[in-house]
């Protein structure tokens, strides 16, 4: 049995109401060089029956697929379990959560700064793994880039914060007295 064509023309249909214009302007289009090649512009591409439709630039309303970002697969076998197929996202997300625990349990210095850590390693995960699963949101620059930025902040506010701060940097004290006063 014949498959059905999902995109024949039915009557009523805007489609093929537009198809006879579109092959006029096609025919217009077409240009038959002496070594028997056809040209067509990038405006007509040909569907499967060879018929001209009609491309746009316009973004579609639904998307039908996405591109997986470098990286992204599983970093362990798929016979392996699940927990062990995303073991560098998992990671850094347990440390992270390990972090905010300490800082809610009033350690907040140093549960921060292991918050920072876990994302400068989820950045150095990312950077020398080539698969690193869910750990790949974007492309791997800007991954790292995020990662890096977020955890090296975080980590270098925690060591900043008062009272008592662990690291003190001269410019940024003299910084904020002169916007200050």
């Amino acid at each position: 049995m014949p498959a059905e064509d999902t995109n024949a023309e039915r009557p009523g249909d805007a489609r093929a109401a537009e198809a006879p214009a579109l092959q006029d302007a096609h025919a217009a289009r077409v240009s038959d060089d002496p070594d028997g090649i056809t040209v067509r512009d990038p405006v007509s591409a040909l569907d499967a029956k060879g018929r001209p439709r009609r491309t746009t630039r316009r973004f579609p309303l639904f998307t039908r697929d996405t591109a997986r970002p470098e990286g992204g697969g599983r970093a362990a076998a798929g016979d392996a379990p699940a927990p062990a197929r995303q073991w560098p996202v998992l990671t850094v997300v347990l440390l992270v959560a390990l972090g905010l625990l300490l800082t809610s349990l009033g350690v907040f210095r140093w549960g921060l700064v292991l918050v920072g850590a876990a994302l400068l390693l989820g950045a150095v995960l990312r950077w020398t793994m080539p698969r690193v699963g869910m750990l790949a949101v974007r492309s791997r620059f800007t991954d790292i880039a995020t990662y890096g930025v977020f955890g090296l902040s975080i980590a270098l506010l925690a060591l900043m914060a008062q009272p008592n701060p662990v690291l003190e940097i001269p410019f940024l004290k003299d910084t904020l007295h002169f916007t200050v006063s």
